[in-house]
């Protein structure tokens, strides 16, 4: 099977759409960098899940995922649409799944479903959500997947939980994807994440490791499914960098520190950890990933709103690797 590749499209949280006054042509330069994604062959374009910019809190444009999802299921005909990803405590589970399955309709069955524990504090206290501890956010978020399937499978789903409750909801549609909207976790635990993604998930998500990081976390993936008896290969394995991208080595480490991804992170671990170099590197890189068993490759390129950098990955890099 081929290396699949996804793009995280511009929306603001990471500043990357600073400099455009109009929050019209913001939405317009989201939905022309996710036209040429599908054009130039990116098998999926993802969207982050926040209310605001990182690491401060500014006054700039940051589009909420969901709507947006929506949005680019409608601007695009072909490409896979998913989040890098879903707070599970930001929307009720019940309503989140039926929100997935409208829009895996309108889509036309186009809908990968990423979903996390979440992570930004700020954002979470801002929003009036508080900010439980991590074990308190993972248990939540089991139960918040155990209702999402419950609701594109079953007739009525019902669920006691500590933290949710559903009693009897029906989802029609249910989403046009069988046996249903395929569901993503993100995130590298290897005590909970990874084995919610052996109980639950169609797919896993980690990033921001070197290879044999990344082997790490698959393997650890593989013996949580030997645990239970599920087949491993049944899981899509899927892995998120920041990537920038330059005609020599120098000029994309230049491009890297004056980003959001090479803040106060040294050289040497963002040659490591992240995808930077020109596209000979970069293709080395790729390379070693899909040794260790990635399927997809989804890239963060600070500056996709101009265009080169996603033209530039995909002649240089998809196409060679295909």
């Amino acid at each position: 099977m081929a290396l699949r590749f996804g793009l995280l499209v511009p929306q603001g949280w990471r500043l990357d759409l600073v400099g455009i006054a109009d929050p019209i042509e913001a939405y317009e330069t989201m939905t022309r960098v996710a036209r040429e994604a599908e054009d130039l062959g990116f098998d999926s374009i993802w969207l982050f899940d926040h209310f605001h910019t990182v690491p401060q809190p500014l006054q700039e444009v940051t589009f909420e995922c969901w709507t947006s999802t929506a949005a680019l299921a409608r601007d695009t005909r072909r490409v896979r649409i998913g989040q890098m990803v879903t707070c599970s405590a930001y929307r009720n589970p019940a309503l989140l799944a039926k929100m997935a399955s409208t829009v895996d309709v309108l889509s036309h069955g186009r809908l990968d479903f990423g979903i996390g524990a979440g992570w930004y504090e700020h954002e979470w206290r801002a929003y009036g959500y508080g900010f439980p501890e991590a074990p308190e956010r993972l248990r939540m978020l089991r139960e918040a997947v155990q209702i999402l399937l419950k609701m594109w499978t079953e007739e009525e789903a019902y669920f006691e939980g500590r933290y949710y409750q559903v009693h009897g909801a029906i989802n029609q549609p249910k989403g046009v994807q069988q046996p249903h909207i395929p569901l993503l976790i993100g995130g590298g635990g290897e005590q909970v994440t990874l084995k919610l993604v052996a109980q639950y998930a169609d797919a896993c998500n980690v990033g921001h490791l070197d290879p044999a990081g990344i082997a790490h976390k698959f393997a650890v993936l593989q013996q949580h499914c030997e645990a239970i008896g599920r087949d491993y290969q049944t899981i899509k394995r899927t892995v998120l960098f920041n990537c920038a991208i330059a005609e020599t080595d120098e000029e994309a480490m230049r491009k890297a520190q004056q980003s959001y991804m090479g803040r106060n992170v040294p050289p040497e671990q963002l040659r490591e950890r992240e995808l930077v170099g020109s596209p000979e590197t970069i293709r080395q890189r790729l390379a070693a990933y899909e040794e260790v068993g990635a399927q997809e490759v989804i890239v963060y390129l600070p500056d996709a709103a101009q265009l080169e950098s996603v033209r530039l990955f995909a002649h240089e890099c998809m196409a060679r690797l295909r």
